[in-house]
């Protein structure tokens, strides 16, 4: 394992303040910059989001070039808030209509591709409490001052809530900890360099994305780093610390769901890549159970396992983008 990409390839988001560098390497560059905001029921903190970033990232410092909002079929105000901010917003199944539609975070981020005209495209979660315009350009830095940088990935602590306005400062990162880690341990030791390979704040060329596949669910940020390593190398990756982030904590039964997703969706990974045989049907159910009374009742949660192909195969995506 090379050690020296953590230390080579790890950054503190103060490293990249001056945004007045950031825009001169931009347009130095003649590169623009997108935002895109996964959204699902996020009334609550979209706005802060939306407000925050355009007023640093585009009325102070011309850093961000758009703001673009996909939702996944919002039952609250999310939509309507988000307008109202000022930010681009799309309902998932309205882009690429013609093509059979799904829901999920991965499809959200890949159906952003086709909607956002970024060089960098920039994906943040849109639950973040204390959002800071470092979740931002944190990111953005590496990719405009080293030339050999085309993704960069965000790490942090991460306070676990423990009720209203309480929460202990660490045992966030619980999944990473007790799936992904033991994972990339087994079979991609140099991954397990990468602090917070789960964290939904990472951004990247438009080059590097456009041409590797998403699955539609929570295993996009696993597959999305082993494709990227796979392909260019671990070099081309960097991380950030961005501090501390503060969002809604899943209770373990959801985790485990969420587990789930992730355990399929590398295993089918490193089964395309060779490295395992999986001689018998893996299955699409997982089983959980519910106390009712005195009897335990099975709570079944199925997953496909779809992944969407890369970007670039599709055909409307190349007339877009590679037609001009």
């Amino acid at each position: 394992m090379n050690s020296n990409w953590l230390n080579n390839n790890t950054f503190h988001y103060s490293q990249f303040h001056d945004l007045g560098q950031l825009v001169e390497e931009k347009e130095k560059k003649n590169l623009t910059i997108s935002l895109c905001l996964p959204t699902l029921n996020e009334e609550a903190t979209i706005a802060k989001e939306i407000l925050i970033m355009k007023s640093e990232l585009m009325s102070r410092y011309p850093l961000l070039d758009e703001i673009v909002v996909v939702d996944s079929g919002s039952k609250d105000n999310t939509k309507e808030i988000a307008r109202t901010y000022g930010a681009e917003v799309y309902n998932s199944s309205d882009i690429l209509p013609e093509l059979q539609s799904f829901v999920g975070k991965g499809e959200n981020l890949w159906k952003a591709l086709y909607i956002t005209k970024g060089d960098i495209i920039i994906y943040i979660d849109a639950d973040i409490k204390n959002i800071h315009h470092r979740f931002a350009y944190g990111l953005i830095g590496p990719l405009l001052l080293y030339d050999n940088i085309k993704y960069t990935k965000g790490f942090y602590d991460r306070p676990l809530a423990i009720g209203k306005n309480r929460s202990r400062p660490t045992g966030g990162g619980r999944v990473t900890e007790l799936v992904i880690r033991p994972l990339f341990s087994l079979f991609y030791p140099e991954l397990t360099q990468i602090i917070q390979p789960l964290s939904g704040e990472y951004a990247g060329y438009r080059e590097i994305f456009e041409k590797i596949p998403f699955p539609i669910g929570y295993g996009v940020e696993t597959s999305l780093i082993i494709d990227i390593c796979q392909k260019w190398g671990l070099d081309v990756i960097a991380q950030v610390d961005l501090e501390k982030r503060i969002h809604r904590n899943q209770d373990t039964k959801a985790l485990g769901r969420m587990s789930f997703c992730i355990m399929k969706t590398f295993l089918k990974r490193i089964e395309k890549l060779g490295k395992i045989e999986i001689k018998e049907q893996i299955f699409n159910q997982m089983i959980q159970y519910n106390l009712i009374g005195d009897n335990y009742n099975p709570d079944f949660y199925n997953l496909e396992g779809i992944e969407r192909p890369p970007m670039i195969e599709i055909e409307k995506y190349q007339e877009k983008f590679h037609n001009k």
